[in-house]
């Protein structure tokens, strides 16, 4: 049997203001979010490219999803549903939605962040076989990593801490066993099995509902309010959640094929697949023509 196969990516220009919601977080800032806006407009072009090449050199389509009339139904019906959702996240709930949409036609689907980049010639496909699970990055490494006092973490909405007690918390909340990994889906390597278990939009309503109790009420006491106000409505929270309740079998990406390009200022040898957060793209193009690509 043929393995039919794609990746895809996804490009909407988010205002500023709707990246992060209300957040105590000193770096959750307008001026950053503008910053990641104008990156990914400076460097559009090149960051289709570069997929584009990629899949043409491993003989797999490739799509770019933007700002078209299927996103605006979906967001226009999701805040009808969540009018607080912002702009970020529904963006990145519209990617997992574009995961089941895809799985209706092709077997197994690589999907990249609009910032993560190829810089190999080696199939992902073939080096990962995803019927053993779905291929994420885990940022566990970077939960409370100056190992403070619960009472005194005070990190990002979009942090790992935020990501990692909130489905803690929504772990417990559900009798659920709450140890959990902080999911990645900047990079998804996943086959239709696996999407089916995952279940990620399976009793939505009641999953948001759960998050806002928990936003509004926490759990009995047991978290104090600065890890409350960290809660927000991510969807790496809600994979982590269903991947553990669910049961769903995972394989790690590792650094060469979800390099987390942050606070280094080079980049190893062997990557495969650069993930820029810091959206320092002219390292990473450096780097694609040192290495003939």
């Amino acid at each position: 049997m043929v393995m039919k196969r794609v990746i895809f990516s996804l490009y909407v220009d988010v205002p500023e203001k709707e990246h992060y919601g209300p957040s105590k977080f000193k770096h959750d800032t307008i001026e950053k979010a503008l910053k990641t806006r104008n990156a990914f407009k400076d460097h559009y072009n090149k960051l289709i490219e570069t997929k584009q090449k990629y899949c043409d050199n491993i003989d797999v389509p490739f799509i770019l999803y933007e700002y078209d009339n299927q996103f605006k139904k979906f967001e226009k019906n999701l805040l009808n549903d969540f009018p607080f959702l912002t702009g970020y996240e529904i963006i990145n709930f519209y990617k997992i939605h574009l995961l089941y949409q895809l799985s209706k036609e092709y077997d197994e689907i690589l999907y990249l962040d609009f910032d993560a980049i190829p810089v190999t010639n080696v199939s992902f496909f073939k080096h990962w076989n995803l019927s053993k699970g779905i291929c994420v990055y885990n940022n566990n490494a970077m939960i409370n990593k100056k190992n403070k006092p619960m009472d005194k973490i005070i990190h990002g909405v979009r942090s790992p801490s935020a990501k990692y007690f909130n489905a803690q918390a929504m772990l417990l909340a559900t009798n659920n066993n709450p140890k959990n990994n902080v999911i990645n889906t900047g990079i998804i390597g996943i086959n239709k099995e696996h999407l089916n278990k995952l279940d990620f939009f399976g009793k939505f309503y009641d999953t948001i509902s759960l998050m806002t109790k928990l936003k509004n009420e926490g759990l009995d006491d047991l978290y104090p309010k600065n890890i409350i106000d960290m809660f927000r409505y991510d969807n790496e929270t809600i994979f982590s959640f269903k991947i553990e309740s669910n049961k769903v079998n995972v394989q790690w990406l590792d650094n060469q094929w979800h390099f987390f390009f942050d606070t280094q200022f080079f980049i190893p040898k062997d990557t495969k697949i650069v993930h820029t957060i810091n959206k320092d793209f002219n390292t990473v193009w450096r780097y694609y023509e040192k290495h003939n690509l």
